[in-house]
């Protein structure tokens, strides 16, 4: 089911983009850090992270479409053990710009567009756990005017997912969560430092509580930030811009999944992660 789905998302967004697209921006990506976290789990994880995403913009509207594929080391370890865990998480978004379509004028000070987002995300792990996060959003976004993009979207959201571990630890193995708000900051701001061409790119979303979880006890707040600091090193050797980007990059990541206590009201470990990453970029 997800390698349909992902396939439906990757051709979904590629194929108007191809058809009608006024713009579009494809890309490989890398990350690695040694300080992940994952819930109930006391040891750091190192992932590598593969990534494939891809932007496009038509007359009225974009879409976008991230693949990321996780490899976990051993303290992350696969169901049966052995080796770490693999997961592949896909997001899709589309956007319809209100303006555009409506033919009227939406901006107001710094905003210079008004759109509706809608979209999904789906992830599977080969966990114990086994999750099989299903996840629709959908709601307004403001879009202001800055160099590159900056999105600010306030998002209402239902999620269900799958917990592989039983009972007593899931007395319920398929939940569908309450639904949630989802507060989402994503930008891409190009700069110029000296003669280093730049970009300080990344996103934030705030995820209010979203019910109780597979134990039956209350999710809290999750809040998750990727963020980096990229410079165009293909620009640099005298190649095409925007082509080959190098860079470091942050992860945080707070009640992650909407953890925060078990059910005799202990924190569990592994809930935060606050890790530094290394990250490149092909852009075809």
């Amino acid at each position: 089911m997800i390698r349909s789905l992902t396939l439906a998302a990757l051709l979904g967004a590629i194929a108007p983009a191809a058809l009608a697209a006024t713009w579009s921006d494809s890309f490989l990506g890398y990350r690695w850090g040694t300080q992940f976290r994952e819930p109930n789990n006391t040891q750091d994880v190192r992932k590598h992270v593969l990534q494939f995403t891809h932007a496009s913009g038509y007359a009225t509207g974009q879409n976008f479409v991230n693949l990321d594929v996780l490899q976990s080391d051993k303290n992350d370890p696969l169901s049966g053990g052995g080796s770490g865990a693999t997961e592949f998480y896909l997001t899709y978004r589309h956007q319809l710009h209100l303006g555009k379509l409506l033919d009227k004028d939406l901006s107001f000070g710094p905003v210079k567009e008004v759109a509706f987002t809608g979209g999904f995300d789906l992830n599977t792990k080969n966990t114990r756990f086994a999750p099989r996060k299903r996840l629709v959003v959908a709601g307004p976004t403001l879009k202001f005017d800055v160099p590159g993009f900056l999105d600010v979207s306030l998002l209402a959201g239902k999620e269900w997912n799958h917990c592989g571990l039983g009972s007593p630890a899931c007395p319920e193995a398929e939940v569908g969560f309450d639904p949630q708000l989802i507060l989402s900051v994503s930008w891409g701001i190009p700069f110029q430092a000296a003669s280093l061409p730049m970009k300080f790119q990344g996103f934030l979303n705030y995820n209010t509580a979203k019910g109780r979880d597979y134990a039956k006890v209350k999710t809290e707040a999750e809040t998750l930030m990727r963020t980096s600091l990229m410079v165009d090193v293909g620009q640099l050797a005298g190649s095409r811009k925007n082509t080959l980007l190098a860079g470091v990059g942050y992860e945080l990541w707070l009640n992650k999944f909407g953890n925060h206590a078990n059910a005799a009201g202990v924190t569990k470990p592994g809930i935060n992660t606050r890790t530094p990453t290394l990250q490149l970029e092909w852009h075809f």
